[in-house]
């Protein structure tokens, strides 16, 4: 069974009695554990779709199913729990909080959860931990390089143990050797489970996901799935070791 199922998917905006179609019926079926990439020129629709798969807006038509629930039919409180349970988020401009910890930052998802402090604390810790920042749980983005605060960003996502993460443009602010960096973890991530599906405008960005999906006017011109090789790049995984410093 699919995690995310989508059926004639439209989403229409309207400016005067102008109106312009986003996505047009989209189809898409995604599994459990898959890696997939959004792509297409600007405009295409990736945003739009994002923003569907992501309870963020809602489409003018059709049925998005996410494990197995009709998300159509759920109001606004529980649409905020699905979010806050089910889908993890992770941004270009990694919306932290500039006055509070890397610790606090991840904390919050599981404040909106109302879990007790001492839980909160220690499942941050352990986020932090799985993206290789423990040592720096009391340090302020601006005491972080980009690429630590993408990765607070990600543990973030991670600490209300969702199913899948929705990462729009994650390595769109960081340098090439960073944001191999930031994929790698990410693939790291898919192999332990979660189901990952990012967007992205850059082909060797796109060549880390086993499926890449190619957008064009709201629609799905392209389902692409990738070979090994191409999931994983010999150019990004050869050399150097590991720092999440950068």
């Amino acid at each position: 069974m699919a995690l995310i199922e989508l059926q004639g998917i439209t989403k229409l905006y309207r400016s005067g009695d102008t109106e312009f179609a986003a996505l047009r019926d989209v189809d898409l079926s995604i599994g459990r554990g898959e890696f997939v990439a959004l792509t297409g020129a600007s405009g295409s629709g990736k945003s739009t779709l994002m923003n569907v798969l992501g309870c963020l807006d809602a489409p003018s038509r059709g049925s998005y199913r996410l494990a197995d629930r009709d998300i159509a039919r759920l109001s606004r409180v529980e649409l905020a729990a699905i979010r806050n349970q089910f889908i993890g988020f992770v941004f270009q401009s990694f919306n932290l909080l500039a006055r509070t910890s890397a610790a606090e930052n991840v904390e919050l998802p599981l404040i909106y959860a109302r879990c007790a402090p001492a839980e909160r604390r220690r499942r941050a810790l352990e986020a932090l931990d799985r993206v290789g920042l423990s040592s720096r749980a009391g340090h302020h983005p601006s005491q972080l390089s980009g690429g630590q605060q993408q990765r607070v960003a990600i543990a973030r996502a991670l600490v209300t143990r969702p199913p899948v993460i929705l990462a729009d443009e994650p390595t769109g602010n960081l340098d090439s050797q960073t944001s191999i960096e930031i994929m790698r973890l990410l693939a790291e991530l898919r192999d332990s489970g979660i189901t990952i599906v990012f967007v992205t405008h850059e082909a060797d960005i796109a060549a880390f996901a086993a499926r890449k999906l190619v957008l064009r006017d709201g629609i799905i011109v392209n389902d692409i799935r990738q070979q090994p090789e191409a999931a994983h790049p010999a150019h990004a995984l050869s050399g150097g070791t590991h720092d999440p410093g950068h």
